[in-house]
């Protein structure tokens, strides 16, 4: 049976679709495993294919956090695939009075829908969801092939990035 997504749907603004619009940006589901999920997010980062347990369990987990972790999908409503993907993860602080951090995680355009503003929409929407909980800064990283595509979603660089991976 297939689980709901996590609670924070009407707040994202679930099935977000302009009239005309090819593509419908909303939470991602349990049966987006079967509409190339894991494929979108290989264009991203390469990885080993999640089996559908896996992929319950992951969701299952990520639901439980509610409006602190979202994913968000862009589908294309004449194939029924996805185009795109991003996450929002709420980090909750000590600093700025015990304040909240938008982190914009694995953000993916398909090849084939490049250059069609859906990217900017989807980030659009996710900054959008991190702004209405509260957050003081949504941050993110990126190649710097990327920075002029986050600039044009109002991104400025800061700091540096460095990360330890096992």
């Amino acid at each position: 049976m297939e689980q709901p997504h996590a609670p924070v749907a009407a707040e994202a603004g679930a099935g977000a679709k302009a009239a005309g619009d090819a593509y419908t940006i909303r939470p991602l589901e349990i049966s987006d495993l079967s509409k190339g999920f894991c494929e979108l997010l290989a264009q991203l980062s390469p990885s080993p294919p999640l089996s559908e347990d896996a992929f319950r369990a992951r969701f299952a987990e990520l639901a439980a956090l509610g409006a602190d972790h979202l994913v968000l999908v862009a589908e294309e409503a004449a194939t029924g695939r996805l185009a795109a993907a991003g996450a929002v993860l709420v980090e909750r602080k000590f600093i700025r009075r015990c304040g909240l951090v938008g982190h914009l995680e694995d953000v993916v355009v398909d090849a084939a829908a490049r250059g069609r503003g859906l990217g900017e929409r989807l980030v659009r929407r996710l900054v959008e969801h991190a702004r209405g909980r509260g957050c003081y800064k949504v941050i993110l990283n990126c190649t710097t092939e990327l920075r002029g595509f986050y600039a044009k979603c109002g991104f400025e660089e800061k700091n540096v990035q460095m990360g330890l991976y096992f």
